[in-house]
């Protein structure tokens, strides 16, 4: 330390790193030391990095009706590293919740992606349906951290899904019980019998409980609680957080969405069935009927023994939810049809059996939200909600996916409906 009067010479370094290089640049900057006085001063050393001048992520939940859409549009750039946000649209949703031109993408609905193909990153946003949570770090602040050689997962929180949680109860209940500060409606933290019914389910001891059978309790009583979970009857769906991803959502004003939940604890799940077709063909008939929602949907009948859509899984009453990584939400028969014949040697069905859709729709939520790809080599994909003109556009429009170009498929052949015979159904095989 050296004397030099009543100031204090700091001596502050900045590394700027780029790959294979180091660069030193010297800041000299004087400070008043009132402790010193005038005629005592002293010279201290320290050391700044540009590490400093890296923000932090930002999270933002996009809610959107299905007259909307997100608001904006997602770049892969030359020259550029990342998943640049740009074209936000005035007014719109991405606008009115702060996201800024030139963000780049770190995690969608807390998985990371900056490692991701950018195709992938734009089906994982449109695999979300109406709501999204998206975490992003500022331009400057992402390409210093590039140049730093930063591990940009290790900025984010580890785990911030919620858990959706499937109890079936057994002669001595669920296996947990509710508690709360008297008088105060919506906070219930759960105590969990140690191998209990909802211990089996996946629920943590101490979680918050947030949704019940789909229904925020935010509202709820402890009386209007205890009500609801005896009409529940023998099966109830929590969506539980525990504290800190409570805590997480709290901090910065955001509502806990289900459709975040983690999958692993989920009773049912979408299955990917995986045709190679053979000389008596894939062995399936593909029927329009209605579904438990109210809407249409595109079923699975008549499964030949033996043949290649047996031998992959595939189950009579299955509905489809995807062909070839492509959701067929809003699709009629006919283009559902045109995509299944797109490759003609071998297709890739994302399908749920009747149980599995009759949850997902009483707790309204898609199953496809909740499908992960697990094999990123085979090529299979997250499925998509609609389409879009180019890789780098996640404008999700309001009415589903936009059918690919693909070859003219063969007649399709009408059949009556035994369900509802005073309309035509389509059916076709394959």
């Amino acid at each position: 330390m050296e004397i030099l009067g009543g100031w204090v010479l700091s001596k502050m370094l900045a590394m700027k790193q780029t790959e294979g290089l180091g660069d030193k640049t010297s800041i000299i900057k004087f400070e008043f030391n009132p402790k010193d006085g005038i005629d005592n001063p002293a010279l201290t050393l320290t050391e700044d990095t540009d590490a400093e001048a890296v923000g932090e992520p930002r999270f933002y939940l996009l809610s959107k009706d299905s007259s909307e859409t997100f608001g904006f549009c997602l770049h892969e750039e030359r020259g550029c590293q990342g998943h640049i946000v740009r074209q936000i649209e005035l007014g719109g949703v991405a606008q009115r919740r702060g996201l800024q031109d030139g963000d780049r993408l770190l995690q969608v609905n807390g998985h990371f992606v900056d490692h991701m193909d950018h195709m992938r990153v734009v089906q994982r946003i449109k695999a979300s349906g109406n709501q999204v949570l998206l975490a992003v770090l500022d331009g400057d602040s992402y390409e210093a951290a590039k140049a730093l050689g930063r591990d940009l997962s290790e900025m984010l929180p580890p785990d911030i899904r919620p858990r959706l949680c499937h109890v079936t109860r057994d002669k001595s209940g669920f296996g947990f019980t509710v508690s709360g500060p008297e008088g105060t409606k919506g906070t219930f933290q759960l105590s969990v019998r140690q191998d209990g019914p909802a211990d089996r389910a996946g629920v943590p001891a101490g979680s918050w409980l947030l949704e019940l059978n789909g229904d925020s309790v935010k509202s709820y009583s402890h009386t209007q609680l205890t009500k609801k979970l005896k009409q529940s009857g023998s099966k109830v769906t929590l969506l539980v957080a525990s504290s800190a991803v409570e805590e997480f959502y709290r901090l910065r004003g955001l509502r806990v969405p289900a459709a975040l939940a983690d999958p692993a604890w989920l009773p049912f799940k979408a299955r990917e069935l995986r045709l190679e077709k053979g000389p008596a063909g894939y062995g399936f008939l593909l029927k329009e009927d209605d579904c438990i929602s109210g809407g249409i949907g595109q079923f699975l009948w008549e499964v030949d023994e033996g043949l290649p859509a047996e031998q992959a899984g595939m189950k009579e009453g299955d509905r489809v939810l995807a062909v070839n990584g492509e959701s067929i939400e809003g699709l009629d028969h006919e283009q559902t049809v045109l995509r299944i014949r797109a490759h003609e040697e071998r297709v890739t069905l994302l399908v749920i059996d009747p149980a599995g859709d009759e949850f997902y729709h009483s707790i309204g939520l898609s199953p496809l939200q909740f499908f992960e790809d697990s094999d990123a080599a085979s090529g299979s994909c997250t499925p998509s909600l609609s389409g879009s003109p180019g890789p780098c556009h996640v404008e999700v429009a309001p009415k589903g996916p936009v059918s690919w170009l693909v070859a003219a498929a063969n007649s399709i052949e009408l059949a009556q409906s035994p369900r509802r015979e005073e309309q035509k159904r389509l059916c076709q095989s394959f």
